[in-house]
């Protein structure tokens, strides 16, 4: 279904005859309803991800009830085009209320509907829409062949609905808190396919029974016109927390840089190790670990094993096609250098325009990356997929620290939605499994810098000892992590290839990574293109 609409300004409410179960037949009320309110109401929004584009007009893609008897509300798809020539799908579902004292910046549209004044509102702000949401998956029924689908867990079960409200403030999507025990996370972005936060849930958690990322309890999906599969909710249990990994490691952080002088620390003195190499906690030098302590590097080796668990459940399907591991082909290949060298050459663009922004040790890191372009250039280019022996699987994808939660002395894997920038089909691709390694070593990188950039004025070091003090950090994080990761994956047979080929994967991959990073540094705050730019240094002459 679709409807194109000319723009209309709305300043009073419109008044309709028909009951509120048939108003999404209304031509008239379609139109209203698409008109500049909604456009104004929507790039308020956090979630919604075109704020850097100009929006032309909004149409109505797909519409579906959500509903028991006597409660009705409506699931939109609206499809927002943009001047650019491009558009993208989002879930908004609606609710008509009569409540003048519903929050102004929560209303779309005043209407009235048979004599009766409201206005349409994002039921998600609706305690009793989200009760129903709750309660339509606790009663799903098994081989559903409806085309609102509604599923849950085996585990799911026995459960009365106590209370909901938000989680936090998100940016992509609306998570809500069930009973303070799950979590139901809300796509806003559509994307006509399985999402795949929803696929990897159902997968680890409800199929392979792995521990470590919150259980899988139910979802909420659709079958689209094309009669494909859209995802609307995905439905978990909640891990109790002390926050993500990230808040913990830039705490963490802070001690160690801080350690420099209670410790009366001479950085030149500190035994350095070579850049990726597998190194045990026991084989940590002794003044390293007085510095940084042991609990920080016994922490790593834990996110290390789950990182690898996780591979490892990954690794093992042999049924489910989507799951399957495979090897590394012509056609990957093709894919992979055309997406990265496109990439690359958007980056370059970026940084020719944005070196005025820049200075000191960013100014010169910048024109070194600007002077090897070539080298990286032939670096993306040089992937031969021939001489390569390992597999692919399907990985996190958008693996570091911000996507872990802490839990006493664990660490729990979450959001499997994949690389924003990236297509519903790119995320779904099976990578080398270094490429989540990858991710979470440029995440190490990035915590390092950030505290040295948060807390200068607290520490007495030159910003050139402590940028020393960084890197001999990176170090030795990421080789404690590599001995710990790859003995748990050998131990498992996950083939990820000999040692030479190792190398060169995760070299190729933490280069793809930071030239990634720098697009968005650069945009938004050039100080930080330092923390990429580094990265990438790293790279090419190591």
């Amino acid at each position: 279904m679709s409807n194109k609409i000319t723009k209309t300004i709305i300043q009073s409410p419109f008044h309709f005859d028909e009951n509120w179960e048939d108003l999404l037949d209304n031509k008239d009320f379609v139109k209203v309803f698409l008109s500049d309110v909604l456009e104004d109401y929507i790039v308020k929004q956090r979630w919604y991800g075109g704020k850097a584009s100009k929006l032309k007009y909004i149409e109505l893609s797909e519409y579906f009830r959500i509903q028991n008897e006597g409660e009705v509300y409506y699931g939109l798809i609206l499809e927002i085009n943009f001047v650019e020539a491009f558009y993208q799908h989002y879930f908004l579902p609606i609710a008509f209320v009569t409540d003048k004292n519903f929050a102004k910046q929560d209303r779309i549209l005043p209407i009235s509907i048979k004599g009766q004044q409201g206005f349409i509102i994002d039921a998600i702000n609706l305690e009793a829409f989200r009760k129903l949401v709750f309660e339509l998956i606790l009663n799903a029924q098994p081989k559903n062949k409806s085309r609102v689908q509604y599923h849950k867990s085996e585990t799911f079960t026995d459960v009365v609905y106590e209370s909901s409200r938000f989680l936090g403030l998100e940016q992509s999507n609306t998570s809500i808190v069930y009973n303070e025990k799950f979590v139901l996370k809300f796509f806003r972005r559509i994307f006509a396919n399985k999402n795949p936060d929803y696929e990897m849930s159902c997968f680890l958690s409800d199929k392979k029974e792995f521990k470590n990322t919150p259980a899988y309890q139910g979802s909420l999906n659709i079958i689209g016109s094309d009669n494909v599969y859209i995802t609307i909710a995905l439905m978990q249990k909640m891990v109790p927390n002390q926050g993500d990994a990230w808040e913990y490691m830039l705490k963490e952080l802070h001690k160690v840089f801080s350690n420099l002088e209670h410790k009366n620390i001479d950085i030149n003195s500190l035994p350095k190790t070579e850049l990726y190499l597998r190194l045990k906690i026991e084989d940590v030098p002794e003044k390293i670990i007085d510095w940084v302590g042991s609990d920080l590097f016994l922490k790593i080796k834990t996110i290390a094993k789950r990182t690898a668990e996780m591979h490892i459940v990954l690794g093992s399907e042999f049924e489910d096609t989507a799951f399957t591991p495979t090897h590394f082909n012509g056609d990957y290949t093709v894919w992979l250098k055309n997406r990265l060298l496109y990439q690359f050459q958007n980056r370059l663009n970026t940084i020719e325009n944005n070196l005025h922004k820049l200075d000191g040790l960013s100014l010169e890191l910048a024109n070194e990356f600007l002077n090897n372009k070539n080298i990286i250039r032939k670096r993306f280019v040089n992937f031969d997929w021939t001489k390569l022996k390992g597999e692919r699987i399907r990985v996190h994808g958008d693996y570091h620290l911000g996507q872990i939660l802490v839990k006493d002395d664990d660490f729990y894997i979450l959001d499997f939605e994949g690389e924003p920038e990236s297509t519903i089909r790119d995320r779904k691709v099976k990578q080398p499994p270094l490429k989540d390694v990858a991710g979470m070593f440029r995440s190490f990188h990035y915590a390092i810098y950030a505290t040295v950039f948060n807390n200068s004025e607290k520490y007495i070091q030159s910003q050139e000892t402590l940028f020393e003090a960084a890197e001999l950090l990176y170090s030795y994080f990421t080789s404690v992590f590599l001995a710990t990761y790859v003995e748990a994956i050998l131990n498992a047979n996950l083939n990820i290839g000999y040692d030479q080929e190792r190398n060169f994967i995760l070299k190729y991959c933490l280069l793809e990574k930071a030239v990634y990073e720098l697009g968005y540094e650069l945009n938004s705050r050039p100080r930080w293109a330092l923390i990429p730019l580094k990265g990438i240094s790293n790279i090419i002459n190591h």
